[in-house]
């Protein structure tokens, strides 16, 4: 095998024209340049110097290797830079998966606290809701995803221990509770916390798909099956829904923060319902130093 090592000490005895020579340009002994050459020539299974008086000249494989070394050794040198720049984070990239409301609240804190401390680290984002975001970091299309579960709801992972293939790590960054949405005018508007049975004559105004079925569940467990007449997953338009006295809502609490709740009011409903927000991504990913600074920046982000 061809060690780049060897090769410098070849380029410098072609520079020079002696082994003595080389060995004072590199700050070694002449055996130490000897013995290299010899290491090379047999890794090369042919001579690469031959001796012409008091210099030594290179032979035309010998010709061809430094030819060569010049490019080998420029793009080690460069790839040896770039690691470094990586390691110190003055290089390197993440790309975030965050579903909306996370999006506008979570993120943004935490991209602003990344650029401060490390402006050469270029942070990207693009939207999906889990478990489509969940699929992006198992297929390689980005570092983190952020997620949540509602209660009970398998993750599909597991959070310590053993790391096997498809298995995630998870960092958790806060406990979003839903808060009912209700007109301003709603009878239900003045009060400090609400019955999720007592809404049961209400249209709903639900969110994405697996918000919604969420909401189906919760409901049926108080007693009764929510007449759902709206359904979109822009909060905007929920808000804009309920605002316009067509239908109440249940939304994440980040959510209601994201958007300008006018004419509608948050109260909150029992019995209490929360999801969990994590940032996922895999073992290895864990260990490099941008994606580590990433989600301690998303976890300071979730304590304010």
């Amino acid at each position: 095998m061809i060690e780049a090592r060897h090769l410098r000490v070849l380029r410098t005895v072609a520079t020079t024209g002696s082994f003595s020579a080389a060995a004072r340009e590199l700050g070694c002994t002449q055996p130490a340049v000897s013995q290299q050459m010899k290491a090379l020539e047999a890794a090369a299974g042919t001579p690469l110097l031959v001796r012409a008086g008091r210099e030594m000249r290179l032979t035309e494989a010998g010709e061809a290797l430094v030819r060569h070394a010049a490019g080998i050794l420029a793009g080690l040198t460069a790839a040896e830079e770039e690691v470094a720049a990586l390691a110190g984070l003055r290089a390197g990239r993440v790309r975030l998966v965050s579903f909306p409301s996370g999006s506008s609240t979570l993120v943004p804190t935490a991209v602003a606290a990344m650029r401060a401390d490390h402006p050469g680290t270029r942070v990207s984002l693009v939207e999906a809701e889990p478990p489509r975001s969940v699929d992006m970091l198992r297929a390689g299309d980005c570092e983190i995803a952020l997620a949540f579960r509602y209660d009970a709801t398998p993750w599909g992972y597991h959070t310590g221990g053993g790391w096997g293939r498809d298995e995630l790590v998870a960092r958790p960054l806060l406990t979003d509770r839903l808060v009912g949405l209700v007109p301003e005018e709603h009878p239900f508007a003045d009060a400090d916390e609400v019955d999720i049975g007592t809404l049961a004559e209400e249209p709903w105004i639900a969110g994405c798909p697996r918000c919604r079925r969420h909401l189906v569940e919760v409901c049926e467990a108080a007693g009764f099956t929510p007449r759902i007449d709206f359904a979109t997953d822009d909060y905007p338009a929920v808000v804009g829904l309920v605002g316009a006295g067509l239908g109440v809502a249940v939304l994440p609490e980040l959510a209601v923060e994201s958007v300008r709740p006018k004419g509608t009011r948050a109260v909150r409903v029992t019995p209490a319902v929360q999801r969990e927000v994590v940032a996922l991504t895999l073992p290895d990913l864990a260990q490099v130093p941008a994606v580590a600074a990433m989600l301690d920046r998303l976890e300071t982000a979730a304590r304010r």
